[in-house]
């Protein structure tokens, strides 16, 4: 009787973080589809009632790892959008350093490559992705172009699949990929490249 009141307790005051820790580990071991609430519940400590009642099962497992491992520093950052008062290289290079940060996160490398692994089997999951990370940083740059007093940028929405497209390459061409030690390349001199680029490109004559 004790026995099961502590194993109550313990699993009430379970934290999220704890069940997305276990949940995390056996998405890499298994895959998507090898990953069974047995197992989260195993690997994290906690009967699969306690997960159900956090994240209604295995695709709400998954879209959360997303928001933990990506979008929560994002969204600390630029949540309200990019700053339109400071000066346009300083934003620039602020959104372009937040993402190539994740370059140093090597949880969000392995969940990247993991992604990449089940998107034949289950292109929603990379969709969801592609929606809730990629789509919402092109939308806040794209935004940011648009409405920046500094910048009078003709294509908001191409000079944003070029910037922010260059960095994601980066990204996986560097880290994901393993490519760091074929192509080698530097982080700043993409992102003084990108800004100037955009900067440069405002500061050209009309025709």
């Amino acid at each position: 009787m004790l026995s099961n009141q502590s194993t109550n307790e313990t699993e009430t005051s379970c934290k999220p973080e704890q069940i997305l820790q276990g949940a995390f580990q056996v998405f890499l071991q298994h895959g998507y589809a090898g990953t069974s609430m047995d197992r989260v519940a195993a690997q994290a400590g906690v009967s699969k009632h306690t997960i159900y009642n956090h994240f209604q099962g295995k695709e709400g497992l998954f879209i959360a790892l997303i928001e933990r491992l990506v979008l929560r520093h994002f969204q600390v950052e630029f949540g309200c959008g990019l700053p339109e008062t400071a000066p346009p290289e300083k934003v620039l290079r602020r959104f372009a350093e937040i993402l190539l940060a994740r370059m140093d996160d090597p949880e969000y490398i392995a969940f990247v490559r993991l992604m990449i692994a089940e998107s034949g089997r289950f292109p929603d999951l990379a969709q969801l992705y592609v929606r809730e990370v990629i789509q919402h940083g092109t939308e806040v740059l794209s935004a940011y172009f648009k409405s920046s007093p500094e910048l009078d940028v003709p294509d908001p929405a191409m000079t944003c699949q070029v910037f922010f497209g260059s960095l994601i390459s980066f990204i996986l061409s560097q880290e994901v990929l393993h490519g760091k030690l074929i192509i080698p390349a530097s982080k700043e001199r993409l992102i003084h490249y990108l800004v100037g680029l955009v900067l440069d490109y405002h500061k050209q004559p009309s025709v």
